[in-house]
């Protein structure tokens, strides 16, 4: 075993004020008032950041994105495959008119005013109920799966 595996595998066996020492080692402050079992689960990420990294730029904006959500409505929303950058232009003719709309960090800006989802938008734009991704053409219906069935 490397040196970190080691280090991984002390943790399963240190009891509780071993695990505080080890915190205040690892993190270089005093151990949160938490059980066992999630002290050792934050050394040991800690511990495999250091090793592999930590998440990127991208996931972190996205576990903020979805926390916020979960704060506003008490849902995290759908993960699915598609992934719009923030700043993107989504545009889309209907009946003779071009529509844009912009994507933002915690939704999207259409005429004005913030929306949570584009089918609202698409709904707005119509006055029917459409998926909002396909209207705007980011998936086929026979073509799109979500991510846990698209990866696996």
């Amino acid at each position: 075993m490397t040196k970190p595996d080691n280090r991984l595998a002390d943790l399963m066996v240190m009891p509780p004020a071993q695990l505080r020492s080890a915190w205040r080692d690892t993190f270089k402050t005093p151990a949160p008032d938490i059980g066992p079992d999630l002290l050792r689960r934050g050394i040991a990420n800690r511990l495999q950041e250091r090793v592999h990294g930590s998440l990127t730029g991208a996931t972190e904006r996205e576990i903020e994105r979805l926390r916020k959500r979960v704060e506003r409505t008490g849902k995290a929303g759908h993960m699915h495959a598609i992934s719009l950058k923030i700043g993107t232009r989504l545009v889309r003719s209907w009946n003779g008119k071009s529509y844009h709309v912009l994507v933002c960090d915690d939704g999207f800006e259409f005429d004005g005013r913030h929306y949570a989802s584009l089918s609202h938008i698409a709904r707005e734009i119509t006055g029917a109920h459409w998926s909002g991704p396909r209207f705007f053409g980011l998936k086929n219906r026979s073509e799109y799966k979500p991510k846990a069935l698209a990866n696996g």
